[in-house]
């Protein structure tokens, strides 16, 4: 066993702080990674607070949006080779057998999908933990490989960020020529108008604040529109093919499905913490449909990792040493970031 810097917090009130654990050498199709860096979700936040259910385990070690190079490779890896550039995203295992994961959709893992931190592996018994540490070992069949030329640390986000919103647009079929609104310009928010715009689509972007306006267009928003403008609403009603909702917080499903055409669809990424009312008549007279979808399978993640370098697409980043995740976690409630933040893991053996 390999003793491994990291930083976890050890219940639902301490903040996250320097810590040790064990990584195995890697066994028959495992596969040791450096950690170089990793992004930092707000997903984060909610488990390290024990904000989802109870369902939180500690000692935690949250993080999976990792970035690294393979280090070492167990007998029978043939994907993988020491020092090429890998990523890990949320989930490390699932059953391999179900007919989800038969698909190639092992985030709907029948028998539930193995997380890369505050779960257990196969077995029941070892904890799972996270990217916040200076290297993971993992079965090859769950490792993406980081197209030539990418940069490191900005394609972090895109193992979360990314293939969350890459995801809905390609199974709901989001086309050049498709008029697109994307509700929320954050971490999400801002993957899905770099994703959606290189899909050809018409890209407007909806927000609660007027500031990031300049922003949106920017980052290749055709369109921008304040919801608090009282007649936004109005003059939006019917307007778009799609609508990617990006928000966790509570808020009018029912408002923004009126934005839809006919036929239209409105995807949610976003879990607010409490029930959200939705009226039938919204969906029924224009026959809107309104969906969920959560990350996407490993053939799907390195689609879209392909796809982004393809499209020249990285996540916009803050780069942050490990001992600022705690401030950064404060600033990430207060929207104080932009776009992502991102630990460069080196710095934990800064803090031995």
């Amino acid at each position: 066993m390999l003793d491994t810097p990291a930083y976890a917090t050890s219940d639902a009130s301490s903040p996250l702080a320097p810590f040790t654990i064990e990584r195995r050498e890697p066994r028959a199709g495992e596969v040791l990674i450096d950690i170089l860096y990793c992004g930092v979700c707000h997903s984060d936040i909610h488990q390290v607070r024990n904000e989802w259910g109870g369902n939180s385990l500690y000692p935690m070690v949250p993080g999976h949006e990792i970035i690294g190079r393979v280090a070492r490779v167990g007998d029978g890896v043939t994907a993988f080779k020491p020092g090429d550039a890998v990523g890990v995203g949320c989930f490390v295992d699932s059953c391999r057998s179900c007919a989800q994961c038969e698909a190639g959709e092992e985030q709907y893992c029948e028998k539930g999908m193995t997380a890369t931190y505050n779960g257990v592996e196969r077995d029941g018994t070892t904890p799972t933990f996270g990217g916040y540490s200076t290297r993971i070992t993992v079965d090859q069949a769950y490792v993406l490989r980081i197209p030539d030329g990418m940069p490191l640390d900005r394609a972090a986000p895109l193992l979360c960020a990314g293939i969350t919103t890459y995801s809905p647009m390609k199974h709901y079929g989001v086309q050049a020529g498709d008029k697109v609104a994307v509700v929320g310009l954050g971490g999400l928010g801002h993957m899905a108008v770099k994703i959606a715009r290189a899909l050809g689509a018409e890209v407007t972007v909806l927000s609660t604040s007027a500031s990031k306006r300049e922003d949106a267009l920017a980052l290749g928003a055709h369109k921008f529109a304040v919801t608090r403008e009282p007649d936004t609403f109005k003059q939006l009603a019917g307007s778009f093919d799609f609508v990617i909702d990006a928000v966790s917080a509570a808020h009018d499903y029912n408002a923004y499905l009126s934005l839809l055409k006919t036929d239209g669809t409105m995807v949610l990424l976003g879990i607010p913490d409490q029930p959200v009312p939705l009226a039938a008549g919204v969906l029924v007279m224009q026959r809107r449909k309104l969906g969920g979808s959560l990350i996407g399978g490993i053939r799907e993640t390195q689609e879209m990792l392909d796809f982004c370098a393809e499209h020249d697409i990285a996540s916009d980043i803050e780069l942050i040493d490990i001992g600022q995740v705690n401030d950064a976690y404060e600033r990430m409630i207060k929207g104080d970031v932009r776009y992502r933040f991102v630990i460069d893991c080196m710095s934990l053996e800064r803090t031995q």
